[in-house]
């Protein structure tokens, strides 16, 4: 026992090594990005990016569950590998299907996502990194599989950091455009397929188990619509931002996402620990009231975090991206933020419907939230631009928190004062739009921020206070 639990442990600490990593060398990159291109050039990586995030979603269309799954449920070797085998050719047949639509259809792909035609090449050459990402995914996902964690964290972290290093590369002694980011990604993605080879000569056939893949993708499908879902709502604004607005803005807002998700190193971190938590407490007779706690504590801290990142990040802003054109983006970042909250704190809200097992709810309300975040795309960004696109991500995944903690509560109560819960959310969020008024929109001396600081700490008090009075009358 003691050694599966060294064994988890020390999984769960690389690749939460890694997680953190990564995301550090994409949002270093920033820096060198905004130094070497424009905001519309930004713009175009960010919405490359943005599309071929969703067309991933398609090509691993939700094996990687599947897999999981029959992987660990069947216990012969070969069968095994017949399973990632399949799996494999379906990757790469679905990611080919994508390439030749890119090719005979780029300039239509161009005008639909970048409001403009003539960046189909760069579609093209991103869906050719997208075929070969998904090739290594598949062995990458095979290594965790085989309980193989280091090289999963060496391949991950080795193409990852080529890719920064070519791309700075090629950015100061080529040419700075964004084409070059995307070779320089071809060459990182060669370069870990080669040490891959023999995985890849192992794994791939041209002859495929259609009843296999029959059943993987009955397993499979279910778990696409949510996956498109949170994409809808993280990124489809970027198009629409494309068409309504230009792709200028496109760039600077993608500035305002990077860092605004740089909390997520933090937030990630508590979503791994929460889950086995909760679970492993559910049981006692004093859970219910430990939840009601954890889901009040972790707003509270979280409403002052935001406020931290509201009041310093435009001097952080600035001083790492000295172009003017981008420091816009600082207005956005904190609101922003709020959204990347909200998209972890559902996961802390939700526990009843894990505890009971009835987490399809989550999936259809993170659909509706979907279709509203159109919606709002649609009225809000014509009219107020980058702060359209931001309140619509805002308050798709408010309505899914609010949604999510409703149908939670009723299959599983958790005696959490609604009112401290409201008034904790209503004062944090007031104190930093507050703070972000001061700084952006006002000659204000930033001292005054101090004055949205006292007002959230004094109605934290009086929560405080609150909860202190009726834990005494109980």
């Amino acid at each position: 026992m003691l050694e599966h639990l060294k064994r988890l442990g020390g999984d769960s600490l690389l690749f939460a090594l890694m997680n953190v990593g990564t995301k550090l060398i994409a949002f270093l990159m920033l820096p060198i990005y905004t130094s070497y291109l424009g905001a519309e050039q930004l713009g175009v990586l960010e919405n490359v990016d943005a599309f071929t995030s969703m067309l991933t979603f398609i090509v691993i269309f939700g094996t990687d569950s599947a897999l999981a799954f029959f992987y660990f449920d069947t216990k012969d070797k070969l069968e095994k590998e017949k399973y990632v085998r399949n799996v494999l050719m379906f990757r790469i047949m679905v990611a080919s299907v994508l390439l030749l639509l890119a090719i005979f259809t780029g300039n239509f792909i161009s005008k639909l996502i970048f409001g403009v035609p003539g960046y189909g090449v760069i579609v093209q050459i991103a869906l050719v990194v997208l075929f070969l990402e998904s090739v290594i995914t598949l062995v990458l996902t095979y290594f965790r599989y085989e309980f193989l964690s280091k090289k999963v964290v060496v391949y991950t972290v080795s193409r990852l950091g080529t890719v920064a290093i070519l791309s700075y590369l090629f950015l100061r002694y080529m040419n700075a455009e964004v084409s070059v980011i995307f070779y320089a990604r071809i060459i990182g993605a060669i370069s870990i397929l080669v040490l891959l080879f023999p995985y890849i000569k192992r794994f791939f056939t041209f002859k495929i188990d259609f009843p296999l893949l029959k059943e993987i993708l009955i397993y499979a499908a279910p778990l696409v619509p949510a996956s498109i879902a949170f994409w809808v709502i993280s990124s489809s604004n970027r198009f629409f931002l494309s068409q309504y607005d230009s792709l200028a803005h496109v760039g600077v807002y993608g500035v305002a996402v990077k860092f605004a998700t740089v909390i997520t190193l933090l937030t990630s971190s508590v979503q791994m620990a929460w889950r086995p938590y909760s679970m492993s407490i559910k049981d006692r007779s004093d859970a219910k009231t430990v939840f009601a706690n954890i889901y009040l504590l972790v707003l509270i801290i979280g409403m002052f975090g935001l406020l931290g990142i509201a009041t310093f990040i435009p001097y952080i802003l600035h001083w790492m991206i000295p172009k003017v054109e981008f420091h816009s983006a600082s207005k956005y970042i904190a609101v922003l933020s709020l959204g990347t909250f909200l998209n972890f704190y559902y996961l802390i809200i939700s526990v009843g419907l894990f505890i009971t097992k009835k987490t399809n709810p989550i999936s259809i309300y993170f659909g509706i939230a979907a279709i509203i975040s159109i919606c709002l795309n649609i009225v809000l960004i014509p009219n107020f631009s980058l702060w359209g696109a931001t309140l619509a991500v805002v308050l798709s995944y408010l309505f899914a928190c609010i949604a999510i903690f409703i149908k939670s509560q009723k299959v599983y109560h958790v005696p959490v004062s609604i009112f401290n819960l409201v008034v904790v959310f209503i004062s944090g969020v007031l104190s930093l739009l507050s703070i972000v008024y001061i700084q952006e929109y006002t000659n204000l001396n930033g001292a005054y921020t101090i004055l949205s600081w006292l007002f959230y700490f004094g109605m934290i008090v009086i929560i405080y206070l609150n909860v202190k009075r009726v834990g005494a009358k109980k």
